[in-house]
């Protein structure tokens, strides 16, 4: 049977060529969230290759796991399907990819368990730094303020989300930059951008050498925050986003001649300053639906012979 082998080689395709087609797009920095959902679809795509090719090759290789999957399926289907001639591979494919869901799972899981016990982390770090005061509810506040001499600000996302700000700041940010370093926090807490970097970390963490891993957690990273800015700039303004974004760093050395973990903050603050024209509505749209399209190319694939079947 050779449609589990035709899956995995739709998987490693998509694999291959999504990150150097993404690459090759001159419309990313401009659309961050149609790139975000491209990204996203691409990486669907290619889990739902694998999981199709290991239920196919598990259906083919013990009659009990073929009873469930085509249990509600006429005799002519399941026959179309030729799932009665046991290949020597099938049961060694589907462990495999069994093995790599799990390995998958686990991936996540640690990554989840991770940022847990770094939130909890910081949260004793606040409790220490903002000691509740005496009468002071411990109910979670979503601003909390700290001495800090370097201007800094972060979401620490949680049932209860904080918005963590430092005195410096407060003192450089005046006004509407304020508002803008607020609403792109916001941003990444509405848009629930931490759970995109906790499943492309773990992915690109369980499987270094897949390129479209590796790539989605890079683009993610990027991506989520010139999302961020897009939100703050259409509530306060492109210009003073990146006054906003100067201010917070330019204290870090990001904008000399040496690189730092922050070296994208220069790229961002050029971005907000000369903001490239949007593409127009019907492209987005096209865009939008294309990628929709790619997870559900497996799908028909995996149904051709079910199809011809029944047709």
């Amino acid at each position: 049977m050779m449609l589990p082998a035709a899956l995995l080689l739709l998987g490693a395709l998509t694999a291959v060529v999504a990150p150097r087609l993404l690459a090759r797009a001159d419309w990313a920095d401009r659309e961050p969230v149609l790139a975000l959902w491209v990204w996203q679809c691409a990486v669907a795509a290619v889990l739902l290759c694998c999981a199709l090719s290991m239920t196919l090759s598990a259906a083919t290789a013990w009659q009990a796991v073929r009873g469930h999957v085509f249990a509600p399926a006429p005799n002519v289907v399941v026959e179309a399907y030729t799932l009665g001639t046991a290949e020597p591979w099938a049961a060694a494919t589907a462990v495999a990819l069994a093995c790599g869901g799990a390995w998958s799972a686990a991936m996540l899981v640690r990554e989840v368990v991770r940022a847990r016990a770094r939130r909890r982390l910081r949260r004793a770090e606040l409790l220490v730094r903002a000691p509740l005061l005496p009468g002071e509810e411990a109910a979670d506040s979503r601003l909390v303020v700290l001495e800090g001499e370097r201007p800094d600000a972060w979401w620490l996302p949680s049932a209860a989300p904080r918005l963590v700000i430092t005195t410096a700041a407060l003192r450089r940010l005046k006004g509407r930059q304020l508002d803008a370093l607020v609403a792109h926090e916001e941003g990444h807490a509405q848009a629930r951008h931490d759970w995109l970097l906790h499943c492309s970390a773990a992915l690109a963490g369980g499987f270094p050498q897949v390129p479209v891993f590796a790539a989605f957690r890079n683009e993610m990273h990027r991506l989520v925050e010139l999302a961020a800015d897009d939100m703050a700039s259409r509530r306060f303004g492109r210009l003073t986003t990146a006054l906003a974004l100067v201010g917070l760093n330019e204290d870090r050395g990001v904008f000399g001649p040496c690189p730092t973990p922050q070296a994208h903050v220069p790229q961002r603050v050029h971005r907000l300053l000369a903001p490239p024209d949007r593409l127009t509505a019907a492209r987005r749209l096209r865009l939008t639906a294309a990628a929709a399209l790619v997870p559900v190319v497996p799908v028909l694939v995996a149904f051709v012979p079910g199809l011809r079947a029944l047709g």
